[in-house]
């Protein structure tokens, strides 16, 4: 019955989850944004409190691994790394989008268009600002059918799939490809985000079949190099970035 503490840091949204032969015991999460760096720590350590237990008395830790926020992902993949190592513990990296998607089959509105219409796929988004998100195709049965990519939505993304069938789009960047994607057969489901609830069933499976990573080089999956934004406000009048 493995004991595994499941970090999610990957969007806006700080998540932590307890689980326990592939069962939920516990979550903290918290909405706030830029909330990562306060209170992940404060949610490992009073949920493994509420629990009567310690990080080594834990059978691994997994992380979310990306794409997602930069400095999301680098919080949680160095605390993660931070309290495998610490404690000798395997370290599981699960990908965001996979989350995505195994939240999105919890989802009764997706699960029920899924039972009418078996060929329809999946469309995971995450936010990666202006029109760029960053996504992927699944068959129902969670599968990818290409590579995540970071791709700019305009009036043709997506047209010769949707000529074939149904792609079901949710997460936070299928708000604003709403705004573009103009088909009968692009439906948008709102309310999915990442959570380390929906990690459970995903890190389960890597510990049952021991895919673990290497805790010294393992690296978040950025997809895109950072670029860092001078906020406006800190920008004077008559001087240029």
């Amino acid at each position: 019955m493995p004991l595994i503490l499941n970090l999610d840091t990957s969007t806006q949204i700080c998540s932590v989850a307890l689980s326990a032969d592939g069962k939920l015991l516990g979550i903290k999460e918290s909405h706030d944004e830029k909330s990562h760096s306060s209170q992940l720590a404060v949610f490992i350590r009073d949920l493994l409190k509420e629990n009567c237990l310690e990080v080594p008395g834990l059978d691994a830790i997994a992380v979310s691994m990306g794409p997602g926020s930069y400095t999301g992902l680098r919080i949680g993949v160095s605390t993660a790394k931070g309290l495998a190592y610490g404690s000798a513990l395997p370290l599981i990296g699960i990908g965001t989008l996979d989350i995505l998607v195994a939240g999105a089959l919890q989802n009764e509105a997706i699960t029920g268009i899924l039972e009418k219409d078996a060929s329809t796929l999946l469309c995971p988004m995450i936010d990666a600002r202006r029109m760029e998100v960053y996504t992927c195709l699944y068959t129902r049965e969670g599968e990818k059918i290409e590579e995540v990519s970071a791709m700019v939505i305009d009036e043709n993304s997506f047209r010769e799939r949707l000529a074939n069938g149904l792609i079901v789009f949710f997460g936070n960047g299928a708000k604003k490809s709403m705004e573009k994607i103009h088909n009968r057969n692009a439906l948008f489901i709102g309310n999915i985000i990442p959570s380390a609830r929906f990690m459970i069933p995903l890190a389960e499976q890597s510990w049952q079949q021991k895919k673990f990573e290497d805790v010294a080089y393992f690296e978040p999956f950025y997809l895109k190099d950072f670029v860092a934004t001078i906020p406006k406000d800190k920008i004077f009048p008559g001087k240029t970035k």
